[in-house]
């Protein structure tokens, strides 16, 4: 199996600070839903489906807005690690699985953490919000995520 590590393994401190000051990527956005036993919630998203988006992620952002999140679009289903390098936010990462449903859950992750999170089985994207918002809104592993970046 592959391991996808989506993260500036390579980067040092400098490395991450020029880049935060010189070579930021945009993302481009879509709507995203999830559909749980508690309701169906709705997410705007920016798509990090380029290795310079993923490796940027949400690195340098000091806040994300309640309904907002970034969704890591990955060209096949594997296992994936994360951490949290140069990340100022808690998350939640919701694990994805090719079939749209929720995988896996990684609640409340720790800002600037070098410890991996991982998938520990394929999947094809990553959904990150805001910590807390998986027990917010009781969304479950097996709930479905639909989205037109998804392709479903």
């Amino acid at each position: 199996m592959a391991l996808c590590i989506v993260a500036m393994a390579s980067a040092s401190h400098g490395e991450a600070q020029q880049i935060r000051a010189t070579q930021l990527v945009t993302f481009p956005t879509a709507k995203l839903s999830i559909s749980a036993s508690s309701g169906r919630h709705e997410f705007t998203v920016e798509i990090a489906r380029t290795r310079r988006q993923q490796a940027q992620g949400l690195m340098f952002r000091r806040r994300m807005v309640a309904n907002a999140g970034m969704l890591f679009v990955y060209r096949r289903s594997a296992p994936v690690s994360m951490w949290m390098r140069n990340t100022y936010i808690p998350l939640d990462m919701l694990f994805i699985s090719a079939d749209g449903k929720i995988a896996h859950i990684a609640q409340r992750t720790t800002p600037h953490s070098l410890a991996t999170i991982s998938s520990s089985k394929p999947v094809k994207s990553v959904l990150e919000v805001n910590a807390g918002t998986a027990a917010r809104l009781k969304i479950r592993i097996g709930d479905l995520v639909s989205s037109p970046a998804l392709g479903r």
